[in-house]
């Protein structure tokens, strides 16, 4: 698959994504003891966690306020290819400065096609951005401690992702945000291809306040 191509592809992807950010943001925070029970490798503490709503997703964080620094650990299904082995691609993201995709910073993980697990902050500065792990300077909100896990989910031979990174959030912004959480099967020269634009794909938006 040519550049131009796979530019197409993340469009699509970015495009619905936008598109369902044009949805009434809902606040989905929760502390269903679903969640908040969850226990991570490492013995990793979250004190608050949300369920949301789409995708079978969870995020999980604690909240600095003096350092304005929010520490997350982002769990979802990941989604198989044609084929299965868990091809898919997961993300979490925030937008800092407004409701639609551009703009957003978001953190993505997949499996290389060297076969290791990868994950990594991008910027999504349009509807083709090139998906490429983004250079700190790139960054309006430093990102730290990025990593994932994969893990079996439930006896059917599912796979979950756990996607962790330390988020530094604007100063005098708050605590509120929208973010959004996406799910696709496939990853084409190592770069995610387009999710569903149907059910759940195009409705996973919301807005948290990590203060709760």
């Amino acid at each position: 698959m040519d550049v131009n191509s796979r530019r197409f592809m993340v469009s699509l992807v970015l495009a619905t994504m936008a598109s369902s950010l044009s949805v009434r943001p809902s606040s989905a925070q929760s502390s269903s003891s679903s969640c908040a029970s969850h226990t991570f490798s490492g013995n990793q503490l979250y004190g608050s966690c949300a369920s949301l709503p789409r995708l079978g997703a969870t995020l999980h964080y604690n909240y600095t306020a003096p350092t304005s620094t929010v520490a997350v650990a982002f769990r979802a299904p990941l989604a198989s290819g044609a084929g299965g082995g868990g091809k898919g691609w997961v993300a979490w993201g925030l937008n800092p400065s407004g409701s639609g995709m551009v703009g957003t910073q978001a953190v993505v993980a997949f499996r290389h096609s060297n076969g290791s697990l990868v994950a990594y902050p991008t910027v999504l500065d349009s509807y083709a951005p090139s998906m490429a792990p983004a250079a700190a300077k790139d960054l309006a909100l430093p990102v730290s401690g990025v990593s994932v896990e994969e893990h079996a989910a439930g006896g059917s031979g599912n796979k979950e992702v756990v996607l962790y990174a330390t988020v530094a959030l604007p100063a005098g912004k708050g605590s509120k945000f929208n973010h959004v959480w996406q799910q696709g099967s496939s990853v084409v020269g190592d770069v995610p291809a387009a999710h569903p634009t149907t059910g759940d794909n195009i409705l996973s938006v919301g807005s948290i306040d990590f203060s709760e």
